[in-house]
């Protein structure tokens, strides 16, 4: 492969001079999900990871959108065809092509939204990434090869194969999970070749597909969830229907312009189709992830007609959230996940007679199963044939066998979070799992699980290069903390610390000190080359400022014991982080009221001919600069 998602991902995040940052709700910082450590365990146990922080999103969206609100609609896809027409031009001409060469990360894998498999041949596996296409492999996920670069889209949110033909695939774009770093895609492709080749079927406003469904004893009919724009409205949401292969789609359930299909499930025999609906918003300074729009609607015809579904279901309120389905094609037996907003667990609810009535289940034991970000995952699976046995996907994984009586682990030896989860029709013991850590494979029904590496699909922040030694690649990475290789292998990085993580820093004097963050800027230094770490923030006054999910952190170009550190003032210290002071005031409009921190410093630079030169940018687009050290700010941005 000649190219490398990682440096890829973490190129982008730089263009233009800015980082991405978008505004998280209270405890979103959890999303980090949790490369443990000592250090972040004990700045969770003493409530120091807390508040409502920022991640990449809703900047990174606004840079491109500007001047306008959103995207105009085609660009994103003119885009595409303008890049890949570039890349065939530029091959063989006058030295002008580009190629990449992997530099990995291979053995720490990011998020997976969605999994799906090869009806016949189980070890032929697809896996669709949050932020790196999707990747394929024939070995039961030994090794995997990425197979949708070529399409310009990374971002993935569903996949599907035909029950009858599997070489034809069906990827829905854009990942549905409504975090900080859930990207927009463009619609639906699908390859009739086991994903060599691609084509383009439509629904370039869908933005964001929650799952795709293909009715098995009909499989020319295919039906899409599709969610809409996030930081937006649109019309072109709800579920879709295509009964030609997708050439062509049908809205056939629309609620709102706000209001998204997050998930659909089908019952092939009496062609009954449930639809799960979710109202869900966002902005820079807020969320809303429910509303009295969500709830699960019914068809008993094939998605022409639907009904909303009561029965023991949680009433209709301001505060239901995002919903999963799962329904077990052999009995009647229907499986509802429900969150809340703000985002906390509301409970499973079980239905045996196709979802005239339900009755919630013991549920008790998965009260902590999202934290507080339900928009954040909301799956359920149920084993066919088998409809006691019942998977639910949050942060941890949890199993039932006794039809939601009682439950209990099911995630041993897996990364967090948990998105995706398949289980073979012909073998449940057989089950593959997608979290923020890759794929996992059990072959016993989850009571153990192998960790599948070799997936370079890892979400970078932020990356630097040991200037002194070349070969060390440093990065922070979305819930796989700070990592490196010291030798450039693609296949050995290895974690230097935990939480999400952002930038890292070498001293260009020394390579055993280094400084690396966790989010929100809390900002750590070893002196031993990462083997411990303690805190570089010193006498910072940090609870009270705002700090950006990606806190910027600048070294002196002259002076290796200075550095910068954006809050929404600027930071700095002469002792390599022992001490600091504040050399300016609020650089930013303020916090924007909403919920959400917002006005928040997301990049520094330093003149290296002039080191008492910095310059300033901020998430609301105030860029100032100062020309002696701090002492006088000059407005630069208006």
């Amino acid at each position: 492969m000649n190219k490398i998602h990682a440096i890829i991902f973490a190129l982008i995040v730089f263009v233009g001079g800015f980082i991405w940052i978008s505004s998280h709700f209270e405890s979103e910082e959890e999303e980090a999900g949790e490369y443990h450590d000592p250090i972040y365990s004990e700045l969770k146990k003493e409530g120091k990871i807390k508040g409502a922080k920022q991640m990449p999103n809703q900047w990174f969206y606004m840079q491109r959108a500007y001047p306008y609100k959103t995207i105009p609609k085609g660009k994103y896809q003119s885009a595409i065809r303008e890049a890949k027409s570039l890349r065939k031009n530029s091959k063989g001409g006058r030295g002008r092509d580009l190629v990449w060469e992997q530099a990995g990360p291979t053995n720490i894998p990011g998020r997976i939204t969605d999994i799906a498999v090869h009806p016949d041949f189980p070890s032929t596996v697809y896996a669709a990434s949050a932020a790196g296409g999707v990747f394929k492999s024939t070995d039961n996920g030994a090794n995997w090869t990425a197979v949708f670069d070529d399409e310009g889209v990374p971002s993935m949110g569903a996949l599907a194969i035909h029950p009858d033909d599997p070489d034809i695939i069906y990827a829905g774009t854009g990942e549905a999970n409504a975090s900080g770093d859930s990207y927009e895609g463009v619609g639906i492709y699908k390859s009739v070749d086991g994903g060599a080749n691609w084509e383009y079927k439509g629904l370039p406003e869908s933005y964001y597909i929650g799952r795709i469904v293909i009715d098995p004893l009909r499989p020319e009919t295919v039906y899409v969830a599709a969610g809409g724009l996030l930081f937006g409205t649109n019309p072109e949401r709800g579920v879709y229907r295509s009964i030609n292969a997708g050439d062509s789609w049908e809205q056939m359930l629309y609620i709102d312009d706000t209001t998204a299909c997050i998930d659909i499930a089908l019952h092939p025999s009496t062609n009954t189709l449930m639809a799960a609906m979710w109202y869900r918003y966002r902005s820079t300074t807020s969320r809303k992830v429910g509303g009295v729009q969500s709830g699960i609607f019914r068809s008993t015809d094939a998605g022409e007609n639907w009904v909303r579904l009561s029965g023991g279901l949680p009433a209709q309120a301001d505060t239901v959230g995002r919903i999963g389905l799962s329904i077990d094609p052999e009995s009647q037996t229907v499986d509802a996940i429900y969150a809340n907003h703000p985002g906390y667990f509301m409970g499973v609810y079980k239905s045996t007679d196709l979802g005239d009535n339900w009755i919630r289940t013991n549920d008790a034991a998965l009260t902590d199963i999202y934290s507080s970000y339900g928009w954040y995952f909301g799956n359920i699976r149920v084993v066919a044939g088998s409809p006691d046995t019942v998977f639910a996907l949050g942060l941890r994984q949890y199993r039932s066998t006794d039809g939601g009586n009682s439950w209990s682990d099911a995630d041993y030896n897996l990364h967090v979070d948990h998105h995706a989860l398949y289980i073979h029709p012909d073998n449940p013991n057989l089950v593959y799992n997608g979290n923020d850590g890759g794929v996992g494979i059990s072959s016993n029904l989850g009571a153990n699980w192998t960790q599948s590496y070799n997936m370079p699909n890892t979400q970078f922040y932020a990356i630097t290069i040991d200037v002194n030694n070349p070969l060390r690649l440093y990065g922070g990475a979305q819930d796989n903390g700070s990592m490196r290789t010291l030798d450039g292998s693609i296949d050995d990085w290895q974690h230097i610390l935990g939480g999400d993580g952002f930038y890292c820093i070498v001293d260009y004097t020394n390579a055993n000190v280094i400084y690396a963050e966790y989010q929100n800027g809390y900002l750590y230094k070893s002196t031993n080359g990462g083997s411990n770490w303690y805190s570089a923030l010193g006498n910072m006054d940090y609870y009270s400022d705002r700090h950006n999910w990606c806190t910027p952190v600048k070294m002196d170009p002259v002076n290796h014991n200075i550095l910068y550190y954006g809050s929404n003032r600027l930071w700095r210290t002469t002792n390599g982080g022992n001490t600091w002071n504040a050399i300016s005031y609020d650089l930013t409009d303020g916090s924007g009221g909403g919920g959400l921190v917002y006005g928040t410093i997301t990049t520094i630079d330093i003149a290296s001919t002039d080191n008492s030169y910095i310059y300033v940018g901020a998430d609301d687009g105030n860029v100032w600069k100062t020309t002696n050290t701090g002492t006088d700010w000059i407005d630069i941005g208006s």
